[in-house]
């Protein structure tokens, strides 16, 4: 943003517009055949849940956290070894228990005798994916050890910051059943993941199919990356120069506002999610093969884009058919 120089322009404090000349076609398509083979790996490991696949690589694309809320033994620590494998990142598994330390989490300084200096030793959350597992079983003190992370992308331990690895994904779980020994998610923590999803028991045929190959672990044995971390900050980069008109944005944004509307939500969604819902669309679009986003882009994501993010009255109020509602109430652009 540009200072005012006292001129009383209004240009002078207005931020730039985003270029809407598009993304590099050659770095397009390499972004493409990106998408297309990590979507294709996570297929083959993940049986039978197109859903959760699809979000798991627009999570990737978009460079956005990934929130996956089921019951235990249906596959959401696969699906997070599966993502780390294919994009060749480094991976580390945090388990969440209401003993867990910030500390546990972040790193910690530790006193070097021999030299007489402190030296901080970094916690797996400095690594590329970081899978933090039953994030509702830490306290809320270990959770807000996540937020600087998740956002800033840096923790700061003993007034000193450090960055973290680019690029970097949190993939968390959560059991929605068993809430005993729980602590809920607040607002500010599930605001900042881009996306959440499910995955949900599997029919006959391919919970047998699952039997048969050991649960996906044999697929997952022989996945090999298809990008390196560099490639990946690449096709993050892409994935936001996707084109996105202004009429495509503001049918966006009516619909993270109309859920502050809605009579059942007592927290809607906020301007953040407005943000992840056009950096989802834009994966999506890469996903599909196109250099910009449609309006269907942003109905194909806005189910995991907002549901998480909204508080409702009773913690029985279907969140998604509030969603799909508003989607289905709000006009859509045409060209």
């Amino acid at each position: 943003m540009t200072t005012d120089t006292g001129t009383g322009s209004a240009a002078a404090t207005t931020p730039s517009p985003v270029p809407d000349a598009g993304p590099d076609p050659n770095r397009f398509d390499e972004a493409v055949s990106v998408a297309r083979a990590l979507h294709a790996s996570l297929s083959r490991v993940l049986l039978g849940t197109p859903g959760a696949v699809t979000a798991a690589v627009v999570a990737a694309l978009a460079g956005s956290h990934l929130l996956i809320e089921d019951v235990p033994g249906v596959g959401k620590t696969v699906l997070a070894r599966s993502l780390a494998t294919t994009i060749g990142a480094s991976l580390s598994r945090i388990q969440g228990h209401p003993d867990l330390l910030p500390s546990d989490v972040t790193g910690v300084s530790v006193y070097a005798s021999e030299r007489g200096t402190w030296e901080f030793r970094p916690g797996p959350v400095f690594a590329h994916v970081v899978l933090l597992d039953e994030l509702n079983r830490t306290p809320p003190r270990t959770q807000s050890a996540l937020l600087e992370a998740m956002e800033e992308h840096q923790v700061t331990v003993d007034g000193e910051s450090w960055p973290l690895p680019r690029p970097h994904l949190v993939i968390a779980t959560q059991n929605p059943i068993g809430q005993l020994g729980t602590y809920p998610l607040v607002e500010s923590q599930l605001d900042r993941f881009g996306l959440s999803t499910s995955i949900g028991y599997p029919d006959a045929e391919v919970e047998t199919r699952l039997v048969l190959h050991n649960g996906g672990r044999y697929a997952l044995d022989s996945l090999a990356p298809v990008c390196h971390p560099a490639q990946w900050e690449q096709v993050i980069d892409t994935t936001g120069s996707v084109r996105v008109v202004t009429p495509v944005a503001a049918y966006a944004v009516s619909l993270v506002r109309a859920t502050r509307s809605v009579g059942t939500v007592r927290l809607g969604a906020s301007p953040r999610a407005a943000i992840s819902l056009i950096r989802a669309a834009q994966a999506y679009a890469v996903l599909s093969g196109r250099d910009y986003v449609t309006p269907e882009d942003v109905q194909a994501v806005a189910g995991p884009c907002l549901t998480h993010r909204l508080v409702t009255e009773t913690t029985g109020d279907d969140r998604h058919a509030l969603v799909r509602q508003i989607v289905a109430a709000t006009p859509v652009p045409r060209p």
